[in-house]
């Protein structure tokens, strides 16, 4: 015979061999009574008067003096086979643990707080679970064919020796004792309509801890479709992190190895959450149990239900656990409120570590005192480590294009790591698809991946601008040119000034880049902030002021507040042209109307200081632009009418050369006669082209005449002879 358990479940038998014997014990007692009265082929079917008289004497609980002293309450002796049966039980489980081996029972009654009563409980009800003809034995023992199931006076007259010890075990059964307050056992009345007793309430075996009784892992069905169970390959080592933050949780794995610590990691989407709680749980050398919060709301199960679930199973599988979508539980609603004081309940005597991750902040106040808690805030990582995760490439297996520029990536798209690894993924399924056969990624493929990351709002309040013009395009005089190339600078070297000579250190604010575009209507400043986002490229939003401006209070700040949250994100060029109306100068303030006016400049101002990206404001007005804004500006731009020279090479740039010109077109008089903006000039030669399409011949001089009068027309101007010389006849009538 075996001096110890070789595994959990022989030491389960060996306990339901111990309540077996007791059944046994109890049948032979219960057929001496009913042979003696001779009802027992009846038993449970109707009772007789005999069977009356016996119980009635039973029930005399008080002596008949003044003492009121209960009356059997000495306790019995256990037969010899069962005491021998439990020395040999105690100590067989000595030895197994001694030895290292993992006793479920034990582990269920340490981990859980269980009394030799709630271990005795558990095991009468797991007997039908593996035996069903023990359901015919309980309605024996209890003088009813309809309970097969045990009752809790049953178990109470089955386990307990004395009445004293009946009125203490009763307290098992309340619902914040651990039989119930972690679902271990369900309390049920034989007749759901008909509300009973506690003492007539049946007893049913929660089916996990059946499973896990019998040593079976496998996740409680009913918190399955929103957890998972992890064991943690990542070693925090390997992780690239801030060395700062990766110094600090080595420390606190070494001070909480033994004790649970409760860490809320806070930070959007991919900045790596889940994985620095894996490394975590590999220093710990213990697994993770993942919860996925936003999944459990939707489920349907009760919160007072799904919470205790979960954490009775982080329990059982003796893992950390990892509440995803956190911050979900902090709304005010009242049945998730009452999901987050649940949780918060829990987490007070859970023993292992415990990771919340959200993107809210979050701070317990007035509860978990004696815990701590830790607030570790992830941010989208710096250029330097998105770098090496760039160059980590996620999976050696994948074949890049020379042309790939991981430097160029870093810099350009501000993801977090997991949202370069979904990057790197879509880009690979994009080169399956466009050559199965090579799978070669190309910089196209993980330009549009990257971008199709960034699921930004800001679309919905600006509009992206396809970058199509280049430096030819565009007609300034020399200051002006050599101004934009220097913004190109500026914007290509950010990296190089800010991260690798250690500017950054030394600047704490208004990092980004912030550029005034001054001048009239289509003097080019659309145009210019094009081409330096197709020089760069770089995305181009445009951003609508009618979408922005809100009368209601609050919301102008709120649609700045995503329009620069997700242009970050993108490093987008952010382009408010005609910016007048946001940006104009602080007025004094006579009413409420002028106080958040001057409210909303202030947040703006706030929000360029903020932004590591370029911002670029277009004004027709420069002298209405709010001081503030000026003095931020690095660069400002004075785009100015052109000069005749500049008008000529204009009127020769904006006809393409399959349009068909006829031989008397003269760009010199249009150039010196007609003092008008780049902007001007195209709409004239788009409506002259038109004219002559109209005509079926070649644009003429004298549909750029007629095209000319009409945009006058437009411009309030008044068409003279002197402007229009010996073709004012053209536009007289």
């Amino acid at each position: 015979m075996n001096e110890y358990f070789q595994r959990s479940i022989d030491h389960v038998f060996a306990e339901l061999k111990r309540i077996k014997l007791k059944l046994d014990l109890e049948v032979m007692r219960l057929s001496r009574e009913d042979s003696q009265i001779g009802d027992g082929k009846f038993r449970g079917l109707y009772v007789s008067g005999e069977k009356i008289g016996s119980i009635t004497k039973a029930l005399t609980f008080l002596q008949e003096d003044s003492s009121s002293v209960l009356v059997n309450s000495t306790p019995k002796t256990p037969p010899e086979p069962l005491h021998q049966l439990e020395i040999e039980i105690a100590a067989k489980k000595k030895e197994s643990l001694r030895r290292g081996n993992v006793l479920r029972l034990d582990k269920l009654a340490r981990s859980l707080g269980l009394s030799v009563f709630d271990i005795d409980v558990i095991l009468v009800c797991l007997l039908p679970e593996l035996e069903l003809n023990y359901q015919r034995v309980y309605a024996y023992l209890q003088d009813d064919v309809t309970k097969k199931n045990p009752s809790v006076d049953f178990v109470l007259r089955l386990l307990c020796d004395s009445f004293d010890d009946r009125l203490k075990a009763r307290e098992a059964f309340s619902p914040e004792a651990p039989l119930l307050k972690y679902n271990l056992l369900r309390l049920y009345d034989d007749h759901p309509s008909r509300p009973t007793l506690l003492a007539a309430k049946l007893l049913q075996l929660d089916p996990r801890i059946t499973d896990y009784l019998l040593e079976s892992d496998q996740i409680d069905s009913r918190v399955l479709p929103f957890t998972s169970l992890l064991h943690p390959k990542l070693r925090l080592q390997d992780m690239i992190l801030p060395d700062d933050i990766k110094r600090r949780l080595t420390l606190l794995i070494s001070q909480f190895k033994d004790s649970g610590l409760i860490c809320y990691f806070q930070g959007s989407y991919g900045v790596g959450k889940r994985a620095i709680a894996e490394a975590v749980c590999f220093e710990l050398n213990v697994p993770i149990l993942s919860v996925d919060v936003n999944r459990m709301v939707a489920a349907g199960i009760p919160l007072e239900l799904s919470v205790p679930l979960i954490f009775r199973e982080g329990r059982l599988q003796n893992a950390s656990l990892y509440l995803s979508g956190y911050d979900l539980l902090l709304s005010d609603e009242k049945e998730i409120k009452f999901g987050y004081n649940s949780v918060m309940a829990e987490i007070r005597d859970y023993p292992q570590w415990v990771f919340l991750a959200g993107e809210r902040n979050w701070q317990p106040v007035g509860i978990l005192h004696d815990r701590a808690v830790i607030t570790i805030e992830l941010t989208v990582p710096s250029y330097l480590v998105r770098r090496q995760l760039w160059e980590k490439k996620w999976d050696s297996a994948l074949t890049f294009a020379v042309d790939v520029d991981f430097n160029g990536l870093a810099s350009k798209f501000r993801l977090s790591g997991g949202q370069i690894h979904d990057a790197v993924a879509m880009a690979r399924n994009l080169a399956l698809w466009r050559a199965p056969e090579a799978g070669l990624i190309t910089s196209e493929d993980i330009y549009f991946a990257c971008r199709n990351q960034l699921r930004q709002t800001v679309s919905t309040l600006a509009h992206k601008v396809q970058p199509k013009y280049d430096w030819d395009d565009i007609v300034l005089p020399k200051d002006q040119m050599e101004q934009l190339r220097e913004i190109c600078s500026y914007l290509r070297h950010y990296y190089t000034v800010y991260g690798d000579w250690g500017f950054d250190q030394k600047v704490s604010s208004g990092k980004g880049l912030n550029v005034l575009f001054a001048g009239p209507s289509g003097t080019g400043k659309t145009m210019a902030a094009e081409i330096i986002a197709n020089e760069l490229g770089l995305d181009l939003y445009k951003i609508d002021l009618s979408a922005i401006v809100s009368k209601y209070i609050g919301e102008t700040e709120k649609n700045l507040d995503r329009i620069f949250k997700d242009g970050q994100a993108l490093n987008a060029i952010l382009f408010f042209d005609e910016a007048d109306a946001l940006f104009g100068k602080r007025s004094e303030v006579r009413d409420s109307h002028d106080r958040y006016a001057n409210i909303e400049i202030a947040y703006l101002l706030q929000k360029m200081d903020d932004y590591d990206g370029a911002v670029i404001l277009a004004t027709n007005l420069r002298k209405n632009m709010d001081e503030a804004f000026a003095r931020r500006m690095h660069f400002a731009v004075e785009f100015p009418i052109p000069e005749e020279a500049d008008r000529y090479r204009i009127w020769q740039w904006i006809f393409p050369k399959e349009a068909p010109l006829a031989n008397d077109v003269d760009f010199a008089f249009l150039a010196r006669q007609f003092k008008v903006s780049g902007g001007n000039i195209k709409n004239i030669a788009l409506s002259a082209a038109f004219l002559a399409a109209q005509d079926g011949g070649c644009v003429t001089m004298e549909n750029l005449i007629r095209a000319t009068k009409r945009e006058y027309q437009k411009m309030g101007r008044l068409c003279t002879e002197g402007d229009f010389a010996s073709y004012f006849e053209l536009v007289q009538g």
